[in-house]
């Protein structure tokens, strides 16, 4: 009789601890990749929400890029256009002093993780005309010609705030 109790009782074993490993997995695997919570009322601002491993990353590169003009998205360009900018000291005529590690790691994480892909045959693009990403982002928006920085301005008034969510009362209605 204890025989046929222990030949039971091992299935039933396994599927417990089956059980508790799959749980235990799966609540280390929800906390591990969970984003904080926005409240819906408020207004986003960015582009993205940005979880808060990437927040540092992001005020470096506004901190670095915003000085000078207004920050681009990082949807708007591939990652490889990011890397190199970020990387080369010659910006658009311009000589920079180049960022070192770790601000300059934390950005191009940053940028990389919120940019796009660039297809295996695409010339990396530098300017917005070369990105098909703007165009992307602009659906039924006739873009000017040439487009350029100030471009923005005109129809996202919060740019200086890093904001292209808010766009003007002349595009707002369009919608």
């Amino acid at each position: 009789m204890t025989n046929l109790v222990k030949r039971k009782s091992r299935p039933l074993g396994l599927f417990l601890v089956i059980l508790g490993w799959s749980l235990t997995i799966g609540w280390l695997l929800s906390f591990a990749t969970s984003v904080q919570a926005v409240d819906p009322n408020s207004p986003i601002g960015t582009v993205d929400i940005v979880p808060p491993q990437y927040q540092l990353a992001q005020e470096l590169y506004l901190e670095n890029c915003s000085t000078c003009h207004i920050a681009i998205p990082p949807a708007v360009f591939p990652s490889q256009t990011w890397n190199n900018l970020v990387q080369d000291s010659q910006h658009y005529g311009v000589q920079l002093k180049p960022l070192i590690d770790p601000p300059r790691f934390l950005v191009l994480k940053y940028l990389s993780t919120f940019s796009r892909s660039q297809l295996p045959d695409e010339p990396t693009p530098y300017r917005f005309s070369q990105s098909r990403y703007l165009r992307a982002l602009h659906p039924g928006v006739k873009l000017p010609n040439p487009i350029s920085l100030g471009s923005c301005i005109s129809c996202h008034p919060g740019v200086n705030e890093y904001n292209f969510r808010t766009l003007s009362s002349e595009y707002e209605q369009q919608k």
